[in-house]
């Protein structure tokens, strides 16, 4: 016997709910359709039955004929059809005069219920018959048309006709019983079809989950193979997909930042370790124990730049960091972060120029733009040999804003130009010092750019200098939109 706990899971999977739900359903849908070809039937046989007693009352005031003050029948006894007509009509009759006095009731109008003096009165003011259904002691129905007779002398007679509809009542009961019995093994014939139905369609659902379960972090290349069928399903092994690509760069850029990271802190708390042993172990005076703190200070304020970057990059990765934007002078903002660049370069013998309109407003974060703007003109000035030149220009038009920042450095290899954004990236030196920054410089600038709803493009020729295009929208992207580093 089934253990309690199977019986909840598999009243819990999707095919069973399915299932339940379409015979619910179908169930529900025979009955409604049992329940109105019953009522349509009925309509139609009462229908008809009420033509039959127009037709009899029609012939009914063909026989009765008026006798000095009162009714009678007049019709050919010895005519087989008249007889069989007017037998008929007194069937089930009740005649009245226009005082409620009874003049005729057939035995089996008594035994249905002679209609009291007060109905006769009404129905005889009436203009319009009126109809209604009795029933005998043994449940049998009736139909009775109760209507008013007037003669030519002006009198009015009340009659009240009807017909047996036993034989109708029999046909319903016989369809209601045929129909509803038969209707759980209608039911029963649907659900298991629902149940196929069911099973086969959610059978590639069945083979997408088979192949998600066998896909692991260190398995996060394998892809579910669509079906070509263009339906719901074909979308969700597509999204999935598509989520499991997300899911791959992730993990490759966890490792890798990982890696970075750990091979970065290795390296300042390696020197600093290395400096202070030597130190402790060979220096013979202040001047060489002053000498080797100082080393380690400048390692440990690398470390310590290091970290607080890292830390802005996670905020950047995961939107923590919130841009604060407001309208601002181009102009005067660039103008302010060159002053702060003029004494370094003239210290390395280059010449910082800039080519500015009067002024150009947008919507910036400061803070995030000057940090742009900073780093690139830091990196400018730090890779252009003496005599060279930094170019900082600024264009404009009703879309969007252009800012370059052009140097006649060593520039860039061609083979390095697409991962100069990616974090800790940096380009391959034979000059040791020139590679000591922490390669986050880059990512930063290509963050904050799309961060303001634009981007940063880079051109580059070695030996003849680099070119970085900032391109940022006037009408900026929403203050709380958060972008992600790559």
């Amino acid at each position: 016997m089934p253990a309690p706990g199977f019986r909840t899971r598999f009243t819990r999977r999707l095919g069973f709910r399915l299932a339940s739900g379409y015979v619910i359903f179908f169930a529900f849908l025979l009955v409604l359709v049992g329940l109105y070809f019953r009522s349509t039937m009925i309509s139609i046989q009462e229908s008809q039955i009420r033509e039959l007693l127009e037709e009899d009352w029609a012939t009914l005031g063909g026989f009765l004929q008026q006798s000095g003050a009162g009714l009678m029948w007049a019709y050919n006894a010895d005519s087989p059809q008249d007889s069989f007509l007017v037998e008929r009509l007194q069937r089930v009759l009740l005649l009245a005069d226009q005082n409620g006095n009874l003049l005729q009731v057939s035995a089996a109008y008594r035994v249905i219920g002679v209609e009291t003096p007060a109905e006769i009165r009404r129905v005889l003011q009436s203009d319009e018959p009126t109809w209604k259904i009795s029933r005998d002691p043994w449940g049998t129905s009736y139909m009775i048309r109760l209507g008013r007779l007037i003669k030519p002398d002006g009198r009015r007679y009340f009659v009240a006709q009807g017909r047996n509809m036993a034989l109708n009542d029999a046909t319903v009961r016989q369809f209601t019983w045929q129909y509803f019995a038969g209707l759980p093994v209608l039911v029963l014939f649907g659900g298991l079809l629902g149940w196929v139905l069911t099973r086969r369609a959610l059978q590639p659902l069945q083979e997408v989950v088979r192949a998600s379960e066998s896909i692991t972090g260190s398995n996060l290349s394998l892809r579910i193979p669509l079906r070509e069928a263009g339906d719901e399903l074909d979308r969700l092994i597509d999204t999935f997909n598509r989520m499991i690509g997300r899911l791959e760069d992730s993990f490759q850029q966890m490792r890798q930042f990982t890696a970075d990271v750990s091979h970065e802190l290795r390296t300042p708390i390696t020197a600093v370790r290395g400096q202070l042993e030597v130190a402790l172990m060979t220096a013979r005076g202040e001047e060489q124990l002053r000498e080797a703190i100082l080393t380690a200070l400048d390692e440990a304020e690398r470390l310590s730049n290091f970290v607080k970057a890292m830390l802005q990059l996670s905020q950047a990765e995961s939107g923590q960091l919130v841009l604060r934007k407001a309208p601002q002078d181009l102009c005067l903002v660039i103008r302010n972060i060159l002053d702060q660049f003029h004494v370094s370069a003239e210290e390395a013998g280059l010449r910082l120029a800039a080519d500015l309109p009067a002024e150009c407003i947008a919507e910036i974060d400061r803070i995030q733009f000057e940090r742009l703007l900073s780093n690139l003109l830091s990196n400018a000035v730090k890779y252009t040999p003496a005599g060279g030149t930094v170019l900082v220009e600024l264009r404009a038009n009703p879309h969007r804003v252009e800012i370059a920042v052009e140097d006649t450095g060593r520039g860039i290899p061609s083979e390095h130009l697409p991962h100069i954004f990616d974090r800790f990236f940096r380009v391959p030196s034979v000059d040791p010092s020139s590679s000591r920054g922490l390669g986050l410089g880059l990512s930063f600038v290509a963050w904050i750019a799309r961060a303001h709803g634009g981007r940063v493009d880079v051109t580059s020729t070695q030996g003849k200098g680099s070119r970085f295009l900032v391109t940022l929208p006037l009408t900026s992207a929403p203050v709380f939109a958060a972008a992600v580093l790559r």
